[in-house]
């Protein structure tokens, strides 16, 4: 969430210092030289502060090391350039599903930051508003793109283009269950668990993905489902399911 004063990620009050230090952005992992961070010890770089959603997402997630695409797509929600609700959780999907994937595959860094960029090119296609005005929410697009991309479909593959079609299907059906009007953030939580679920299904490989989901932007969602979402804080419910109701 912004904060418009203070620390960008939890508003506490800022920390100068007369000499350069190294710091650890908080988002994208990279080490720099800065004299400023917030008093609970966040650092922000000056590309993830100044940088679009995109450029953001693309450069935490060829950067991290984390094995938790869900804990790595919660922290990229509470960027200050993310929106509420936006096409670059079209992005987001896929690109924390990419960069876990690769820590997992132990894929070099080059390998890993090609497909990610790629996921980002892809997702440029699925415009906002699609998830009312086509029937596809972007988010269940952007499994879609992440399994095309891990076993290069192509529209003349066999087995590969059905799995990333499939991948796409159970997304959109898990969101669909869920109902209500858009909310990005939740739709984009049920893609990745969708994801998860079916990369251990049909590939055997297992992310680590938090269970313990509490949303924190329900007071920025004028049409957020309340006690209807199964990220709602009032349930704090461990989804240890598929997004069925």
């Amino acid at each position: 969430m912004t904060h418009q004063s203070g620390c960008l990620l939890c508003g506490a009050e800022l920390e100068y210092f007369a000499e350069h230090r190294s710091f650890s952005c908080h988002f994208c992992g990279t080490t720099a030289s800065g004299n400023v961070h917030c008093v609970n010890g966040h650092y922000i770089c000056d590309s993830c502060h100044r940088g679009s959603a995109q450029d953001v997402i693309e450069s935490a997630c060829i950067n991290s090391e984390a094995r938790d695409p869900v804990s790595l797509a919660e922290t990229l929600m509470k960027h200050p350039a993310m929106n509420m609700h936006g096409p670059e959780h079209h992005f987001l999907v896929p690109a924390v599903l990419l960069s876990t994937y690769a820590e997992m595959k132990d894929l070099p860094k080059e390998e890993k930051a090609g497909l990610i960029r790629k996921a980002r090119q892809r997702s440029e296609d699925v415009k906002g508003g699609f998830c009312g005005l086509h029937g596809a929410c972007g988010a269940g697009i952007g499994t879609g793109i992440f399994v095309s991309l891990i076993t290069s479909a192509t529209p003349l593959s066999t087995s590969e283009r059905g799995l990333s079609n499939r991948m796409t299907a159970e997304s959109l059906l898990n969101i669909a269950r869920t109902g209500g009007a858009r909310c990005c953030k939740r739709d984009s939580l049920l893609a990745i668990f969708t994801a998860v679920q079916f990369l251990e299904a049909e590939f055997g490989i297992v992310l680590p993905a938090n269970r313990e989901i509490s949303c924190a932007f329900s007071h920025l969602n004028r049409e957020c489902l309340e006690s209807d979402c199964p990220f709602h804080q009032e349930k704090a419910i461990r989804l240890c399911r598929s997004g069925k109701k």
